[in-house]
């Protein structure tokens, strides 16, 4: 893709990663790119005149999220109708970074054509919806992940929670692989994360004397097992990886 690639949310934990990694990324402060105020997304563009939007941006805290639903709603719903109706207004392509809770949790490993839903927390819902709204646009690629900060952040990790994340040191280079690529993915949808692990045994990778516990301890319900399936992911890096042998 020529031209610049315009990032929201790049002060957060993965756009921060993704920064490092694609330094030509224009990541406006949110003073200057505020997705809940469409006024100034539309200076953004008229300013960049970016060859591609990722979308970064989200209300992420998943217990807070039940008690400030109006917030979370403003900016993962509302935020992400206002990117779609301004770039699909002037053709301009799509990353929309989404996530492992729009499935229920019920059996896992999760392929990118499997029935989302239904959500079990509010960050849940409006996750699912904000996928739905980007859908309306002619050019959009979903990328659904998981990812933890680069040290464990809690005393105590549930053994009986099952998924795909990863540190976001380890996920964000192949969002950025998939970034440089972008005009080589074919489908609309794609998971990209590790292996089916507990929570528990993730934390375990980074903080020895992290303590075992249990979902049932959690502030919200969450998703027993929201792992996916990676292979259409691995099979795109594998033939890119055959192309530039």
């Amino acid at each position: 893709m020529t031209g610049p690639i315009l990032l929201t949310g790049g002060s957060g934990r993965l756009g921060q990663e993704l920064r490092q990694l694609m330094p030509d990324l224009i990541a406006p402060p949110r003073q200057e790119l505020d997705i809940t105020q469409p006024e100034t997304l539309t200076a953004c563009l008229a300013r960049y005149r970016p060859a591609g939007l990722i979308h970064a941006a989200a209300y992420t805290n998943v217990a807070q999220a039940e008690t400030d639903r109006d917030l979370c709603w403003q900016v993962n719903v509302q935020g992400t109708r206002h990117l779609v109706q301004a770039t699909q207004h002037l053709g301009i392509p799509l990353i929309h970074i989404s996530t492992d809770y729009v499935f229920a949790g019920e059996r896992g490993n999760y392929r990118e054509g499997d029935m989302p839903g239904p959500p079990l927390n509010y960050y849940a819902l409006t996750k699912l919806v904000a996928e739905e709204v980007v859908r309306v646009h002619p050019h959009p690629l979903i990328i659904r992940t998981s990812f933890r900060p680069r040290t464990w952040p809690y005393p105590v990790a549930f053994t009986d929670v099952f998924t795909s994340q990863d540190y976001v040191d380890v996920i964000a280079p192949d969002i950025a692989l998939a970034i440089q690529h972008w005009a080589d993915i074919p489908d609309d949808t794609l998971h990209i994360a590790t292996e089916r692990k507990s929570v528990y045994e993730l934390a375990q990778r980074r903080c020895p004397t992290v303590q075992p516990g249990s979902r049932s301890q959690a502030r919200v319900p969450l998703p027993a097992d929201s792992s996916l399936d990676c292979t259409r992911w691995q099979t795109l890096k594998q033939a890119w990886s055959l192309a530039h042998a």
